[in-house]
């Protein structure tokens, strides 16, 4: 048991040298899904602005135009810095407020599941009720369209714009705030180290 211990210990601290490749990862899955939210704000920013402060049918959230430029800024400059390792742990912290408005004025009334999915343990009344909808949306195009051709790049959904994707990248923001950019992989780690030499 203990030569177990002991070549398991060894293989972990060996393992340490390859740590920064699970922060890396994080980080270039989260860089191009945020600049594609960032620069879509940023191509619509009138209707975002309308949606963002209109209380009939949008956010009613105050200073509309504002908070339209602070999530453009930060989704855009959050997705460039990510991709560098550069300040990593500072660009996590707005882009977790990003997330986490997008969760609770925006998702929250829709449950938890993105896609809706009648058989899931998450789904919630509305998810149920989609299945309806699914199976009249199918029958429709059975009837009147191609149907093997619509659906021959994957089947036809009903979008439930639950909170899951926002949590995900919420976790996986949080978890690049506790540790940090990735030993080897970013620029972040560079800078500390010349400036951990420079202060000796």
């Amino acid at each position: 048991m203990q030569t177990v211990l002991f070549f398991y210990q060894r293989a972990i601290n060996a393992s340490q040298y390859l740590s920064g490749l699970a922060p890396l990862l994080l980080r270039l899955y989260l860089a191009p899904v945020l600049l594609q939210a960032g620069w879509n704000k940023y191509r619509h920013f009138d209707n975002t602005v309308a949606w963002f402060g209109n209380a009939d049918w949008g956010l009613g959230l105050p200073m509309p135009a504002l908070l339209t430029c602070l999530a453009i800024t930060a989704e855009i400059v959050g997705a460039v810095f990510l991709m560098l390792g550069l300040f990593t742990r500072l660009v996590s912290i707005p882009l977790m407020v990003t997330m986490l408005v997008a969760i609770f004025a925006v998702h929250w009334p829709n449950g938890w599941l993105a896609i809706a999915d009648s058989s899931s343990w998450l789904a919630n009344e509305q998810v149920l009720d989609s299945a309806d909808q699914l199976s009249a949306a199918k029958q429709l195009l059975q009837q009147h369209g191609n149907y093997d051709w619509l659906t021959s790049k994957g089947n036809i959904v009903i979008l439930n714009n639950g909170i899951e994707f926002a949590s995900t990248y919420f976790v996986m923001l949080l978890s690049l705030f506790f540790t940090g950019a990735g030993r080897y992989t970013s620029l972040d780690h560079y800078l500390s180290r010349r400036f951990s030499a420079g202060a000796r």
